[in-house]
């Protein structure tokens, strides 16, 4: 028995190596080399209005789940005054539902004037001056997945508009849209 217990420890030690040889010649040869330009090196990091408030128009209600600009100043506050960018958080984004149901006579997007009296300029400068980035919310489709207004056959328009209100970060969704207008990758080339 002596020798089969030594033969079953030599087996166990030749296993042992043969694994650590294996897995030193793929982690060896499966480098990966990544571009180092100082982005990305952690994902973005911050607060959406989807994760608690959802799709809070009901404001009438009480401010408890109301998605509305002071909301969205007092996120903006609290991010500046408790410490947030430190931790590497700086978006703000609003998710969908911010908008009015129809767009302007012009075609463009517009904020909820009830919800959002100062417009989303207004709350990009504010969250800008507290250093912060600002996001927000569209969809690929017709509508939103809400049913407000979405970006099909207006992504210049609404790439525009996103610009001049001082978009930082832009959620794009695809809820109701076929596989091929996705494929195409065109609202894509008007955020560049």
């Amino acid at each position: 028995d002596a020798v089969t217990d030594k033969n079953r420890s030599y087996r166990k030690m030749y296993e042992f190596r043969c694994v650590f040889c294996l897995l030193f010649l793929i982690f060896s040869f499966n480098k990966v080399d990544l571009l180092e330009n100082g982005l990305a090196r952690t994902p973005p990091m911050g607060w959406m209005s989807w994760g608690y408030y959802r799709c809070g128009v009901k404001c009438e209600e009480g401010e408890h789940k109301c998605l509305n600009e002071q909301l969205i100043l007092s996120v903006a506050d609290s991010f500046y005054n408790e410490g947030y960018q430190e931790a590497g958080f700086e978006y703000i984004i609003i998710d969908d539902c911010w908008s009015e149901k129809k767009r302007d006579r012009n075609g463009r997007l517009v904020a909820n004037k009830k919800r959002f009296p100062h417009g989303m300029k207004y709350l990009a400068d504010y969250i800008h001056a507290r250093g912060l980035k600002f996001g927000m919310y569209t969809n690929v489709a017709n509508t939103t997945c809400m049913r407000y207004p979405g970006s099909l056959s207006h992504m210049e328009l609404d790439a525009k508009t996103f610009a001049e209100w001082g978009v930082d970060y832009l959620k794009v969704d695809g809820c109701y849209v076929s596989e091929e207008i996705l494929n195409t990758g065109e609202f894509i080339r008007f955020l560049i």
